[in-house]
């Protein structure tokens, strides 16, 4: 189940993760293309043709009143995802 919020294209999941309305892509990887690569809103759009760019605004709308939150969990993934590059190079092999 979503919950609508007053962005108009953005719904919380249950887990009050923000998604693009109408796709599965969460608000925090739409957001991690812009900052890691740059991409201005056209850009984003041409790389997901799939978001409409009203859609690609709010998203990035939402990231700038919610910048605190969604910065946190960006840095949440990027630690998970260390810990699990890190985890997977300490699996020891077989004799």
């Amino acid at each position: 189940m979503v919950t609508p919020t007053q962005y108009m294209h953005i719904q919380l999941q249950d887990d009050r993760i923000p998604i693009i309305a109408g796709t599965t892509m969460k608000v925090v990887e739409l957001v991690t293309s812009h900052l890691v690569y740059g991409w201005s809103p056209e850009e984003l759009h041409f790389q997901y043709p799939h978001i409409a760019l009203s859609k690609i605004y709010s998203a990035l709308a939402y990231y700038w009143d919610h910048k605190q939150e969604i910065d946190a969990d960006m840095q949440r993934r990027l630690e998970f995802a260390e810990q699990m590059r890190q985890n997977a190079f300490s699996i020891p092999t077989p004799s």
